[in-house]
This record gives C-alpha cells, structure tokens and sequence, in this order.
C-alpha cells in the first residue's frame, strides 16, 4: 500500500507539474497581467482529497518545484510568488475540507483556495516591490477567482468522482 501512494502521489506531482508548465505557455484574452487558470490547483485538490493535506502539500510544492525549473525561473521572484500561493492556499484549503466540508463542497473550497492564492501572490509582489501600489489589482484578481475556482472545482469533482475506484476514495 506504501508503494501504491508513493507512486500515485509521484504521478500527480509529474502531472501537476506539467499541467504548471502548459499554463504559462497559455495566452489569457484578458488584460490581466499575470492571471491563470488554475490547471495544476486541480491536481492539488484531488491529492487533498485522496491523500490529505501533507501529501497535497508535497505535490504542490514538487509542481511549483518542476514547473519553476523547467520554466528558467527557479528561485527567482515568480518562483518565491509561486510557492507562497501555492503553499498559502493549500493550507487553507486543508484546513477548509477538514472543517468546513459539510457546509463547503469541493467548488467552494476551490474558489476559496484560488482568492487566497491570489492575495498572497499580491501580498508578496508588494513585498518584494516595497510598494502598496500592486494592492489595487486584487480586486480585479478576486473577480477572476471566482469563475477559475469553481471551473477547478468542477474539474477536480469530476476526475474524483470518475477516478474513485482507482484511487479508493470516498466520493466527493
């Protein structure tokens, strides 16, 4: 059994890191600098969900870790943004579907975790820019959230529910 999550927790690290790198490659129509999808926040939360939040933990920052180097920005700014969105929102995610999944379902967790992904992102940006200045973008970020979230929510129930008997789960 030890093997059997070690490997699928190394798949969804792989597939989550890949899903980071096609991400950045994809142009947004919108005039939001820096606004993503939220593909690889899929793999997250089904690793949550499967495993729990230390295992989800790991796959978000092996992802951050993967796609950061493969994509020439390891530890660089977008690489500190990155990770502390990434970790931030996992952790809040975790801690939602621990305590909140009966008033929550996987979609409101999702959208929960893409603001607060968000809002770290631009608490660390004006950080590292020693400005108050980028703040006024997270408005227009939280709109963003809000469809981005609950399209990986969807995702993620829908892989969940169709992936159950291999991943031996209770549905969501």
């Amino acid at each position: 059994m030890q093997t059997r999550s070690t490997i699928l927790l190394g798949l969804l690290i792989a597939i989550a890191g890949i899903l980071h790198i096609v991400e950045s490659w994809l142009p947004l129509p919108l005039p939001l600098p820096g606004a993503k999808l939220g593909l690889a926040n899929v793999i997250s939360l089904v690793a949550l969900v499967c495993f729990g939040w230390r295992q989800a933990l790991c796959v978000a920052i092996g992802r951050v870790l993967l796609g950061s180097a493969f994509s020439g920005v390891l530890l660089g700014p977008t690489f500190v943004m990155s990770l502390s969105g990434a970790v931030g929102s996992l952790l809040v995610m975790g801690y939602a579907w621990h305590y909140w999944r009966p008033y929550l379902s996987i979609i409101g967790i999702s959208v929960l975790g893409s603001f607060v992904h968000n809002t770290i992102q631009l608490s660390i940006a004006s950080l590292l820019v020693s400005s108050y200045g980028v703040l006024w973008y997270l408005p227009w970020l939280t709109l963003f959230a809000l469809p981005t979230g609950i399209a990986t929510g969807m995702c993620a129930a829908v892989f969940l529910n169709r992936a159950d008997s291999f991943l031996s789960y209770k549905k969501v």
